[in-house]
């Protein structure tokens, strides 16, 4: 009898409710649509994407990420995540075995009667006196209690807290994502604005020489007071860009001191020597859509939240069946302290308990529904997230080969503007042209100088985000 209950004990034991998880299978196209097809079969590097920025042949921004992964103080708030995920763990593994307390008591009961005595006699006004009461007791031993997983529901949490630790690992490494990412846009920004305050800079000394030979021009009398107001004119609203694009550099300078963990001025002058802006081409391979449900720390992080809720569902479930305790408990219990650790002292105690739950006013069953209706929304957003990710990508690709179109055509652009500028100049100290137009050609080439150095800014975003919307950025 003895080894029949021991082996249905067991078979119990391997029990599990709740359904077992199955990793979805969520339908992804063959290639990138945005892709040229010559590359749309190209196997994705994972190498090169765990470290693109490497690939940039920039000391500066290498340094600077290198610097922010070691000191962001949200990137150590995620690692931290990922410590306290791993102690919920063991917490919920700790169930799994029984409870053992050390315990100690001493009780000294001193009465100037005798409680017993008068209960026992009645304690009316004619009984009779009862002497002092000294009462002396001391134990000390351990108690256990365990609860048997019988129908899996320990087992159930420990599979939840653990795909909860893979989520928050996962999020670590998409925080990892963001954080290069992040860094990389803002240092390419604050290149972008430099070059911009050059490109006026150069324009304002230019205007300031011309100014000077327009009023001389103006005082040997060739030229009107006209050429010389509009000119001035040009000056002063050509001055009157260089405020702003100077204010947008230092924010830059001001993030990036933060993303590496120092205060807002921390890194000023190193970032206010002015460097070329960076070679920037999309030589990587990209892969297949379907890389992304492996590459993507987003996408892994709501597979293992979809996991973590599934397990959850069985936790639920569990409360529906009894419980099954055992209860144990050793000690030493005497009158003298002195002799109390003796044979004749030594008590055992030992009791099983179930509890099965009966009436909750539907609270059970309710709590099961719910979990179901938690894991279908990981479910959805596990799903949303996949989208999101090809769209991503998508839309990377394709900002990025427009932009290097566009950015093709303003290179021309500023190579007519030159050559009209040049032009007009030679056309104006000859007679032939009023001062208007030399005006006109020097507005139109210091446009589009402009235009192209946030093209090529525009050009490295979209890169980013194309390397971050394959996922890189992170190493196992």
């Amino acid at each position: 009898m003895k080894r029949a209950i021991a082996i249905l004990v067991l078979f119990l034991a391997g029990c599990e409710v709740g359904p077992d998880y199955k990793q979805p299978d969520v339908p992804t196209p063959p290639s990138f649509s945005e892709l040229p097809a010559a590359r749309a079969q190209t196997p994705a590097d994972d190498a090169a994407l765990a470290k693109w920025w490497t690939r940039i042949d920039d000391p500066e921004l290498q340094s600077l990420i290198a610097r922010a992964l070691a000191s962001n103080l949200n990137f150590k708030t995620a690692v931290s995540r990922i410590r306290e995920a791993r102690e919920q763990v063991i917490i919920a593994g700790a169930k799994e075995w029984p409870e053992l307390s050390a315990t100690g008591t001493g009780l000294n009961l001193h009465s100037n009667s005798s409680p017993i005595a008068s209960a026992i006699g009645g304690g009316g006004p004619n009984a009779p006196p009862s002497a002092p009461t000294n009462i002396k007791i001391y134990s000390a031993g351990f108690d256990a209690t365990w609860e048997i997983d019988v129908f899996g529901g320990v087992r159930r949490g420990i599979e939840q807290a653990e795909a909860n630790t893979e989520e928050t690992s996962w999020t670590m490494r998409d925080a990892e994502v963001s954080l290069t990412a992040e860094v990389a846009n803002d240092y390419f920004n604050l290149r972008t604005e430099q070059a911009r305050m050059a490109i006026l800079r150069d324009e304002i000394a230019r205007q300031r020489d011309a100014f000077q030979l327009i009023g001389a021009r103006r005082r040997a009398g060739f030229v009107t007071q006209l050429d010389v107001n509009q000119q001035q004119t040009l000056l002063s609203n050509t001055a009157a860009q260089l405020p702003t694009i100077e204010a947008e550099a230092r924010t830059m300078e001001h993030a990036i001191s933060v993303l590496i963990g120092a205060p807002p001025e921390g890194i000023a002058k190193e970032l206010e020597t002015t460097a070329a802006f960076p070679a920037i081409t999309a030589d990587i391979a990209v892969g297949l859509p379907s890389d992304l449900l492996r590459r993507r720390p987003d996408i892994r992080a709501a597979e293992r939240k979809l996991a973590a809720a599934t397990a959850g569902i069985g936790v639920a479930v569990a409360d529906l069946y009894p419980k099954f305790n055992l209860v144990g408990a050793t000690a030493f219990v005497g009158n003298h302290l002195d002799t109390l650790i003796s044979g004749n002292n030594f008590a055992t105690v030992a009791f099983g308990q179930i509890s099965w739950p009966v009436f909750q006013g539907g609270q059970i069953r309710a709590n099961i529904r719910a979990k179901k209706e938690e894991t279908q929304q990981a479910y959805l957003a596990y799903q949303q997230t996949v989208l999101s990710a090809m769209q991503e990508t998508e839309d990377a690709l394709t900002r990025y080969a427009h932009e290097m179109q566009r950015q093709a055509s303003l290179r021309t652009t500023v190579q007519s503007a030159q050559s009209s500028e040049a032009i007009a100049s030679a056309q104006y100290r000859a007679g032939f042209v009023t001062y208007v137009n030399v005006l006109s050609a020097q507005t139109a080439r210091l446009s589009a100088e402009d235009e192209l150095a946030q093209s090529r800014q525009a050009a490295a975003q979209d890169l980013i985000s194309l390397y971050k919307a394959l996922g890189g950025g992170w190493q196992g």
